[in-house]
This record gives C-alpha cells, structure tokens and sequence, in this order.
C-alpha cells in the first residue's frame, strides 16, 4: 500500500524561490537585463537587494565564484547605504538598480543621506585599523568587482556603481 500526503508549500517556503533559481538556470545569457527598486532603510532591503542582484548575475551567466563576489560586494554596499547614509532613516529609500549586457553586469546603489568625504577614507590595511570592527567595506567591493565607482548625487547622498564584466580581466 502506498500513501500519498498532500505538500501545501506556504508564502514562506523555500519551494517557490527553488524553483525560480531553476528557471533562471535555464534561461541564463538571454540579452540584456535592467531592473530598478527603490528599497526602504531596513537591513532586510539589503538581503532584498543581494537576492535580486544575484538572480540578475546567474540569469547573465555567472559562476559561482563571481556570484559570490557579487553578492557580498551588493551587500556590503546596501549596508552602507541603510547605515552611514540613511542612518535607517523610514523617511528616506535606497535607489537601487541592476543591468547587465553581454559585455557588463552593473549595480548602482543610491542612499539619500548626507555624504561623506570618500576621498580621504582611512586605509584599512593600516596597523592602527586593524582592529576596528568596521572601516574594510568599500576596500571589499573594490576588490570583488572590477570596477567601482563613488560619487556625490545630485540629491545630496552617495551613489555607488559597481561593475562585474562578463569576462573578468
């Protein structure tokens, strides 16, 4: 006798996101892609962030060592937008966005908060901040992404873009 049980998956299961990764395996390096957020100042928009930017760089064809690069270079950059330039401000959004072509995979991230003066950024490699819990962020994402870029925005916050080419140099 064999016995048949019903799976009822819920909003929270792991099942539907399986299944998207699948069908994006399968539909990997079909032209070119871009998507745009605006995400709120919660820590939870940089797992939102990470997740599309990931679902974006797989469907582009990445490997899992670029995938990983990416994702923590994604994150890293979010966290610094909700923390140092929004301060988890609910009054103010992230503006994030992911293209990608043939040729480049890039990712933008936008804060609305201040700024900060990046052009004299502390070395964190420097004996005197090698302890420091914080400070290694951007030195990251500048080591996993092939390019990046900061600036100040028009609308007074910090706007990074990281770049992944599709054939790393």
């Amino acid at each position: 006798m064999t016995l048949a049980t019903a799976v009822i998956y819920s909003d929270d299961s792991l099942w539907p996101r399986v299944l998207a990764v699948l069908s994006m395996r399968e539909n990997k390096r079909h032209g070119s892609e871009t998507l745009e957020r605006y995400l709120d100042s919660t820590l939870e928009s940089a797992d939102s962030a990470e997740e599309l930017a990931l679902s974006a760089a797989e469907r582009a064809g990445f490997g899992d060592e670029d995938l990983m690069k990416i994702g923590m270079a994604v994150r890293e950059s979010m966290v610094n937008a909700v923390v140092h330039g929004n301060r988890y401000s609910e009054h103010k959004k992230v503006r994030f966005s992911v293209a990608h072509n043939t040729e480049r995979f890039t990712v933008r991230i936008a804060d609305e908060g201040e700024g900060f003066d990046f052009e004299n950024l502390p070395d964190p490699l420097a004996p005197e901040n090698l302890l420091r819990t914080s400070g290694r962020g951007i030195f990251l994402i500048r080591s996993f992404m092939d390019e990046f870029q900061i600036r100040h925005s028009e609308t007074g916050g910090t706007e990074v873009t990281l770049i992944k080419y599709m054939v790393s140099k």
